[in-house]
């Protein structure tokens, strides 16, 4: 994973998003439909209609950037709500690229008493 600078705002575009786009694309629909500037340094996430893919853009103020991840198994969590933007923490985005539930993220294993 690409370390995300400290206050780098992450944005996830609700809804499912055509994968064969590229950025120009996505970067249009940030514009459009989540009203956001594309090129000003935040972190913009969507999502495939199977919920396994995920592209991610980002303008790091050199150039664009387009990452892309698609989950082996399971899906990506995302929010039901279409047409909007959701705003979540770069620690959430962790746990959302590794197919953890951002929302409610749980310990698998607690800690025992030492002693």
């Amino acid at each position: 994973m690409i370390p995300i600078p400290t206050g780098v705002r992450v944005w996830l575009a609700t809804g499912h998003t055509d994968m064969r786009c590229g950025f120009p694309s996505l970067a249009l629909r940030v514009q459009e439909v989540l009203k956001r500037d594309a090129m000003g340094g935040g972190l913009f996430c969507f999502r495939g209609k199977r919920g396994d893919l995920l592209k991610v853009i980002w303008h790091d103020g050199q150039g664009a950037c387009l990452f892309t991840k698609r989950l082996e198994r399971g899906r990506f969590i995302w929010p039901s709500v279409a047409g909007e933007a959701v705003t979540i923490s770069p620690a959430q985005l962790s746990y959302l690229l590794s197919g953890i539930d951002w929302r409610n993220p749980q310990e698998t294993q607690r800690p025992t008493r030492v002693g």
